[in-house]
């Protein structure tokens, strides 16, 4: 529940603090006092629409917070939990206001998003009033509403699953069948490219290693043409070494006729026909290690050449090949065994769109049957609060091909206000007047089904007299029995069944200053006979409405 309430600079609420106790608590004072301005603040503090013209004049900013103490297993917990706050002890909303428009938020003194606190806020608070109803606006909520009544919510999740599970089956049905289509149409490019693709059975990374094996083998064969020359050089027919080792023979005959003039020349004739004798050796060994097979070659780009051939033909990197030629393969299987695999996922479409119509029949049947209990028990609400002469009912509409994650059936709530008048939605035909009270009905019957744990209720009894104003107080009782309830009252019949009574009146901010502030006092059994007594006697209050006030606290019924 809602244990603490803060406004600070909000229109013409300087600094409020109010503690909140659980039962029935109202709020009532003067006309203009400020009773719609703490609505307003709390509203903001619930994720409501900011607007810089709610901030004090002269202030720069205005800020509110709304404490609340919820058990462990509120959805509001949950919902946090989910979004990564820390949800241990109290759950503390704060707003913060500009007065050029900019608003910030904070869930547990932690930045957080407006829509965020929205959706926490809207399962902790319910603010009803005669324009106001958004909880009854949109008719998802009626069927929601029903369901909580009729305890269906687990039946109406077992139908969401199984709507879920129908239409994961109907898409991959889709799927499947855009696939084997769109194989059927390119069956014979499809068969011509599998067999060109797997003769050539591509393999990733192959490019890299091709192209760096055929760089490798043209650097070879340079190299091995010019060690070969050099080979011929030295080896061929036109080699010096024959000839050098004819004339080193010749030489060394003459050497003794002149003894020492040739011994030098000798020598390093001798030297030389080694080294190019070696030279010639060397070369041997190199040609043997520079062994070249052209045909390699040629087989390496052949093989290269024609990978990237394939690549350009189906646009493609060369690398990814392989995976083209997999995907290929698996159209091509797809096409083969598609009528196949269709057949089944059509007949398994068929069995989760039975297994759904069948939960979604019962569903239905269950929500017609608690529709009439619905209506049962808000017609039973309805006499004290004058409206013996109107008729409350849950018009639902079921629609067998209108399948949805919620079933088959639409709900809404409906009212005939007066006999031989035609029945219309409630939000059209009631009052603003008839329409509160239906409101408050429906929240007597529905208090602990779907409830937040809090309910505001802005001048519901507006309009309304004695008799109808103290069956709407014992309502709000009875209601305040099993959530917390606030009321925002000019009915003293309502007043008087408050189990806290809260006064709001304007006063000068400071003694003197021209500026008025709204105060908030909860006040005691003396001050509440005399609020009351205004209430009933207006700006004179009487001895006689005095005693009228305290035969109402004394005897609340």
């Amino acid at each position: 529940m809602l244990v603490h309430l803060s406004i600070r600079d909000i229109v013409l609420i300087d600094r409020l603090d109010l503690a909140l106790n659980d039962g029935l608590s109202v709020l009532t004072g003067e006309t203009g006092a400020g009773k719609s301005i703490v609505l307003d603040a709390l509203s903001l503090a619930l994720g409501g629409r900011g607007d810089g013209g709610l901030v004090r004049h002269g202030s720069k900013q205005g800020e509110v917070s709304a404490v609340f103490d919820l058990p462990a297993a509120h959805p509001a917990r949950r919902l946090l939990a989910e979004n990564g706050f820390d949800d241990d002890g109290d759950l503390i909303l704060r707003r913060v206001q500009s007065a050029d428009g900019r608003t910030r938020v904070f869930i547990n003194d932690r930045p957080s998003s407006v829509g965020l606190m929205r959706e926490v806020g809207a399962s902790l608070v319910e603010i009803h009033g005669q324009h106001d109803d958004r909880a009854l606006v949109d008719p998802e909520a009626h069927r929601l509403l029903l369901d909580e009544y009729g305890g269906l919510a687990g039946e109406a999740a077992a139908v969401s699953r199984a709507f879920d599970d129908w239409r994961r089956a109907e898409a991959e049905l889709t799927r499947h069948r855009a696939r084997v289509e769109a194989a059927a149409r390119e069956a014979d490019y499809l068969r011509a490219s599998v067999e060109e693709l797997s003769d050539l059975a591509p393999i990733a990374g192959e490019e890299e290693e091709l192209a760096e094996e055929r760089q490798r083998m043209m650097r070879s064969e340079k190299v091995a043409t010019d060690v070969n020359d050099a080979h011929e050089e030295l080896s061929g027919q036109a080699s010096p070494i024959p000839g050098l080792g004819s004339l080193l023979r010749r030489l060394d005959r003459k050497r003794d006729e002149l003894p020492g003039l040739l011994d030098e020349v000798i020598e390093r004739l001798e030297a030389g026909l080694d080294a190019l004798s070696d030279a010639q050796m060397s070369l041997q060994g190199a040609l043997r290690t520079l062994e070249f097979d052209p045909r390699a070659l040629e087989r390496c780009e052949e093989r290269l050449f024609a990978l990237r051939a394939a690549g350009r033909k189906y646009n493609v990197p060369v690398d990814d090949l392989a995976d083209l030629t997999a995907k290929m393969v698996g159209d091509l299987a797809d096409l083969d065994a598609g009528e196949e695999r269709l057949g089944h996922l059509d007949a398994e479409v068929a069995v989760r769109r039975d297994a759904f119509d069948r939960l979604a029949a019962d569903l239905s049947a269950r929500r017609h049957e608690t529709a009439g209990h619905l209506a049962e028990a808000v017609m039973g609400e309805l006499p004290d609060m004058k409206l013996e002469r109107a008729a409350f009912l849950v018009e639902i509409a079921t629609d067998a091909q209108a399948r949805t994650g919620a079933g088959i059936d639409t709900a809404e709530f409906w009212v005939r206000t007066n006999p031989g008048t035609r029945a219309g939605p409630m939000m059209k035909v009631a009052s603003g007047g008839e329409l509160s009270r239906f409101l408050l009905a429906l929240k007597v019957v529905l208090a602990d089904r779907g409830s937040a744990p809090t309910l505001v209720f802005d001048e519901i009894d507006t309009g309304v007299g004695g008799a109808v104003a103290d069956a709407i107080g014992r309502r709000l009782a009875r209601l305040a029995s099993r959530v917390q309830v606030l009321s925002v009252t000019h009915a003293p019949q309502v007043a008087a069944r408050a189990t806290t009574h809260l006064l709001i009146s304007k006063a000068e901010t400071v003694p003197g200053d021209e500026r008025l502030s709204t105060r908030v006092a909860t006040i005691d059994v003396s001050a509440r006979r005399e609020e009351i007594a205004r209430m009933l006697a207006g700006d004179t209050v009487t001895d006689e409405a005095r005693a009228a006030a305290a035969r109402l606290i004394g005897h609340p019924g």
